[in-house]
């Protein structure tokens, strides 16, 4: 099997385009071309990792980390980023990252834990600004069902669980074609009058390119008139967190007694606890700190996060039990996800989950 074929079903499901703009998500090393054997999932792809990934004749790592985040300015082997790369250019081996971008859709990382928590109701905490435009377009009545068409082909018109939206009025265009055009209808030198459909359909912005691809392929007109519109509105099923409810209401210390054991903790570092029962979770993997005053503003009775500093757990000030977990702990269920991804849709290709332990903190 093809590299390509493996990256583009995992960012069919978690887009480039949705990772932070920190980040490094994406093909690490390697070619979309190269032949894969086998993948070796893991969460950081380390030296051990990748001594594993030898060892078990696996040509691919598919890691939650990207293991560059900075530009490499010299391949001498003087830390284990620059030995990782140069190990895995030797070995022929290809190193793929889903961070962030993973993290930002509502069935990716933080979707695992809420699975893991048994939460239900789920949304994203803090849908994404920004990802939505609407493209408006003037077609012929002869033309726009086509054109239409072909704008849903290319990923246009999704609304949450609905497809193929849009709204469609009818109107008069007028035109004038000048020396040297070409028109579909009317005469070079006279004023126009055609009966248009306005057609318009809202889409995620990293589509953009291939919409307009997609209309200018069908669309008779020489000249397309055509409008793309930002919009306010928030990707509900793209952003940071998630936020769900518990099937049955339960006490703070014995949800937090359920929540090491299910993520399998080695400590859960907490707040003051407020003797209220717990109904509303939030959950951000990794670094959540910067969610907290989403999660409170979401009526969350407790965050599930990691990378929390001491000062940073003042700010719970008795609104909120803030819990934090550890950032292995909170993410380690992502090779189980990246696994099912892949398993669904390559259900005879040899995908193998990591024996290495990368949590690089150890507990006394």
């Amino acid at each position: 099997m093809l590299l390509k074929e493996i990256t583009d079903h995992l960012e069919s499901i978690a887009p480039l385009a949705y990772q932070e703009s920190y980040d490094n998500a994406g093909l690490i090393c390697g070619s979309p071309d190269m032949e894969i054997t086998a993948a070796l999932i893991c969460l950081d792809s380390t030296e051990d990792v990748l001594d594993e990934a030898i060892a078990r004749g696996c040509n691919l790592v598919i890691a939650h980390h990207p293991i560059v985040f900075s530009g490499l300015k010299k391949f001498n082997g003087k830390n284990y980023v620059e030995r990782v790369i140069i190990k895995a250019i030797r070995n022929n081996i290809a190193i793929y990252a889903a961070h962030t971008n993973l993290d930002n859709v509502s069935n990716g990382v933080n979707g695992k834990i809420a699975e893991k928590l048994g939460l239900i109701n789920c949304s994203i905490l803090a849908p994404q600004k920004g990802a939505l435009k609407k493209l408006v377009v003037f077609s012929p009545e002869s033309a726009a069902a086509e054109v239409r068409a072909a704008l849903f082909a290319a990923g246009g018109g999704q609304i949450g669980n609905y497809d193929e939206c849009s709204f469609n009025s009818d109107g008069t265009g007028t035109f004038r074609a000048n020396a040297g055009a070409n028109p579909f209808v009317g005469e070079i030198g006279k004023q126009h009058h055609e009966k248009e459909v306005k057609t318009e359909v809202i889409y995620l912005a990293h589509l953009e390119g291939k919409l307009l691809k997609a209309m200018f392929s069908v669309h008779p007109y020489e000249e397309v008139a055509y409008d793309i519109l930002p919009l306010a509105n928030s990707n509900q099923y793209v952003g940071s967190g998630i936020i769900g409810e518990l099937t049955a209401e339960t006490t703070e210390m014995d949800f937090l007694a359920g929540l090491k054991s299910v993520m399998k903790a080695q400590s859960v570092r907490y707040t003051a606890l407020r003797d209220k029962k717990v109904k509303k979770v939030a959950i951000c993997g990794g670094s959540g700190s910067f969610l907290l005053p989403n999660a409170i503003g979401a009526g969350a009775d407790i965050f599930v996060t990691a990378d929390y500093k001491y000062h940073q757990f003042f700010d719970a000030e008795n609104r909120i039990v803030i819990a934090d977990i550890g950032h292995y702990e909170s993410e380690q269920f992502t090779s189980e996800l990246f696994y099912e991804i892949l398993n669904k849709k390559f259900s005879t290709f040899a995908l193998h989950l990591s024996k290495i332990n990368t949590n690089p903190i150890n507990y006394l």
